[in-house]
């Protein structure tokens, strides 16, 4: 199964619409998780639920592991009609270093709420406890955190995830959603529906800085170290001529570690196989920073923290999907670009 055509995808956009509508805010996945046990469990398939992985894995475990991470943006309840972004509460703060992408992004995101609709869930359950809308969204220098009023939530209680509502949307070109990172979900079941041997794991909490945890602990565990972990992700442009740029996006390093040159190159090649166009997203950030007073940072990734800590035992490389809007409920993606990363990791079935 090498090629895809838009019939062969009818299949995996009804995956994504249907995990899309999901919540599952950072810090409060378990209802996702059971979800995605759901899916994965009509499929043949060994399942292992650890602390903040989800293990699936085919009959050749070791042929390839993929990872992504299931958290999404949102916001927590953490008193009387006050949300704070639930990526950056003080739980996490000894996560957050100022040179993640999204701690960069966050005064520039502050007003992209007003008037976004949100639905509130009971934490563990996922039981939906109602609807609201943004009213007020604002940058609180004092906790350096997003703080949001919402109209039509004033009853929630302190501890309480809410998330954007989120629907898919598709054009004869392009797909949006609160894609980061149920796009990759999505792909991962789609792949295994389609006969992946291998395994993937499924993280939890990739936005607060701690994923890379979670699946460090199940490698300890298993004993194993692989220098070919394919992270999957989407990868934020500022404009969609940016975005077009390429269909798929690839890295040498993140600003923790470099990855393994070699399965990089695998990567490329393959791309450059299958026609597909892709871009090194150091070497972009590397040539806009020639040009910008205040430098963009390469970003820290999953993959990144998993080879600094373990000295490079753990490593691979990245694949990720240009996409606008980033950590927005309209973030977007072009449908080639999907095509082209489902083409690719089809060659690993």
């Amino acid at each position: 199964m090498n090629t895809h055509s838009a019939a062969d995808l009818s299949g995996f956009y009804e995956i994504l619409q249907q995990l899309v509508r999901e919540p599952s805010v950072v810090g409060a996945e378990d209802s996702f998780f059971r979800v995605l046990r759901r899916e994965l469990e009509e499929v043949n398939v060994r399942i292992e639920r650890h602390l903040g992985v989800l293990v699936a894995q085919g009959t050749e475990p070791e042929s390839l592991i993929l990872s992504a991470h299931i958290d999404r943006h949102g916001l927590l309840c953490t008193g009387p009609n006050e949300f704070q972004y639930a990526a950056f509460i003080a739980g996490n703060r000894g996560e957050l270093t100022g040179d993640s992408v999204s701690e960069q992004m966050m005064a520039s995101i502050a007003d992209r709420f007003t008037g976004q609709r949100v639905q509130a869930h009971l934490p563990y359950t996922g039981t939906y406890l109602g609807q609201g809308v943004i009213s007020n969204s604002y940058l609180c220098p004092k906790r350096n955190n997003l703080i949001f009023e919402i109209k039509g939530l004033e009853y929630l209680q302190p501890g309480a995830p809410v998330s954007f509502l989120d629907r898919l949307q598709l054009t004869d070109t392009h797909l949006s959603a609160q894609l980061d990172n149920v796009l990759s979900v999505a792909m991962i079941i789609h792949l295994f529906r389609n006969g992946f041997t291998g395994t993937a794991l499924l993280t939890a909490q990739e936005e607060a800085g701690r994923s890379w945890r979670y699946a460090l602990s199940w490698f300890q565990r298993e004993s194993i170290t692989t220098s070919r972990l394919l992270v999957v992700d989407t990868s934020p442009y500022p404009t969609p001529e940016a975005a077009a740029e390429q269909e798929l996006v690839l890295r040498n390093k993140d600003a923790t570690y470099p990855f393994d040159p070699g399965f990089t190159r695998e990567i490329a090649s393959l791309c450059d196989r299958l026609k597909i166009t892709y871009t090194f997203k150091d070497a972009w950030i590397d040539e806009q920073n020639l040009n910008r007073p205040k430098p963009m940072s390469l970003g820290r990734t999953e993959l990144g923290r998993l080879a600094a800590a373990t000295g490079g035992a753990i490593n691979g490389t990245t694949l990720q999907i240009p996409t606008t809007g980033y950590h927005t409920a309209s973030e977007t993606a072009s449908i080639a670009s999907v095509e082209a990363a489902l083409r690719l990791l089809s060659s690993y079935v």
